[in-house]
């Protein structure tokens, strides 16, 4: 009975709420136009300020649970080393996925992108290179860190904490431990909270300013370049990560995307990891099957750290500007590309659009700058809104498949053995 009842109100469940308030949104947006673009956007403003809100506590509290709980030595070591691992492999593939797209289709041969009406590129700062990375990993202030939202910084801290509180004695690293349990468990709770009351508010308001503000024209211009990327991300999210979810986890791809569908509308709709970490953690244990101990360590890194779809378009975006300048990149300089890609991935931060500034420092590896490649670039933003939601997609669903083949090689035998419903 409790089953039929279920069923009986599937229209209840958050992830066709949510897809309802996608629909209603754009249609919303084109028939009211900008003045109701105007009048909700607050409303999209105010459900990614409350989302960003948990982001640093619940990060804090579930990687130094987690590290905590693994303690240091074998456990961690361990998990740290098949996290990286899954990490490269993946952002790798995107990457090889994203060179193969862009030299088969070739959107950028032929087009005259240099006279094309652009926008104001945003002022934002970029990691310039590797030792920058490394350097800005170690925070001179946590608090400062945590204030400014620089998530390797609050990572590395938490590890750390998480180990030190390890190898305290029972009497000490017991109260520590409780306390940021109790924590973890408290911003679980205010995620539930927000996620289920406001998010089909913000995502009505989201995709009606998206629609009210730019229209259709949003996903007209520059069409091949965008089929280009949309067949390169798809090709990731359908194959690429089902055959690595299926060999090296033995699990049912089908059975783990239809438990991960509410994160999956999330990441499309706020185009940000990081907004949907809150979601994407409290479904990995929840509907996915795969303990905390596991989640707070994996997911955490990888909103930061594993960034499939930004490498595939990293890649695939450098090739296109070299196309439409008519410039050959030979196997060496396209390698360059591919390393580049792999790397400034890891430093684009878990927000919309951050991929489209962090591409200079791809293009900047190769020597491909100057005025004409900053207005190609600022021509790449008409499109970019709705291929960020995509990529967004698939930088969440590969943290995911992490979580869940981590947590299968841990031993863990619940993890996608079925389609869970939601609570």
């Amino acid at each position: 009975m409790a089953v039929s009842n279920v069923r009986s109100r599937w229209y209840m469940q958050l992830h066709w709420r949510i897809a309802a308030a996608m629909l209603l949104g754009v249609i919303a947006g084109l028939v009211g136009g900008e003045p109701l673009a105007d009048s909700v956007g607050w409303l999209g403003t105010l459900f990614i300020k409350l989302l960003k809100m948990i982001i640093v506590p619940l990060v804090l509290t579930s990687i130094v649970t987690g590290v905590a709980s693994v303690g240091a030595g074998a456990g961690l070591g361990r998990l740290f080393g098949k996290t990286l691992g899954y990490y490269i492999l993946t952002s790798f593939l995107a990457v090889m996925v994203g060179l193969l797209m862009v030299n088969t289709i070739q959107p950028g041969v032929g087009a005259d992108l240099v006279s094309s009406e652009t926008e104001e590129m945003p002022d934002l700062t970029v990691i310039q290179s590797p030792v920058d990375l490394i350097l800005d990993i170690v925070p001179d202030n946590f608090f400062a860190a945590a204030a400014d939202t620089e998530m390797l910084a609050i990572i590395f801290f938490s590890i750390v904490l998480g180990i030190s509180i390890s190898t305290l004695k029972q009497n000490h690293r017991e109260p520590l431990l409780s306390f940021f349990e109790s924590g973890f468990a408290a911003m679980m709770k205010l995620t539930g909270g927000i996620i289920h009351i406001f998010a089909p508010i913000g995502v009505f308001a989201l995709i009606a300013k998206l629609m009210g503000t730019t229209g259709l024209g949003a996903f007209k211009a520059l069409g091949l370049y965008a089929l280009m990327l949309l067949c390169g991300l798809s090709l990731h999210l359908f194959i690429t990560l089902p055959l690595v979810l299926r060999f090296l986890g033995g699990i049912n791809p089908v059975t783990h995307f239809r438990n991960m569908v509410q994160p999956i509308v999330m990441a499309f709709s706020t185009s940000s990891s990081g907004a949907t970490l809150p979601v994407t953690i409290e479904t990995v244990e929840n509907k996915v099957g795969v303990s905390n101990r596991v989640t707070s360590f994996v997911l955490p890194m990888g909103a930061t750290v594993n960034m499939d779809g930004t490498a595939l378009y990293e890649c695939a975006g450098v090739l296109f500007i070299a196309q439409v300048m008519g410039v050959q990149l030979g196997f060496e300089q396209q390698l360059v590309v591919v390393f580049t890609a792999l790397l400034a991935s890891i430093g684009a931060a878990a927000v919309p659009s951050a991929g489209l500034v962090v591409i200079f420092i791809v293009l900047q590896a190769v020597n491909l700058t100057g005025p004409q490649v900053e207005l190609i670039v600022g021509a790449m933003l008409a499109v970019d809104r709705p291929l960020d939601m995509f990529r967004t997609v698939v930088n969440v669903f590969s943290d995911s498949c992490g979580a869940a083949i981590i947590a299968r090689s841990e031993g863990e035998t619940g993890v996608d053995v079925e389609v869970r419903n939601a609570a």
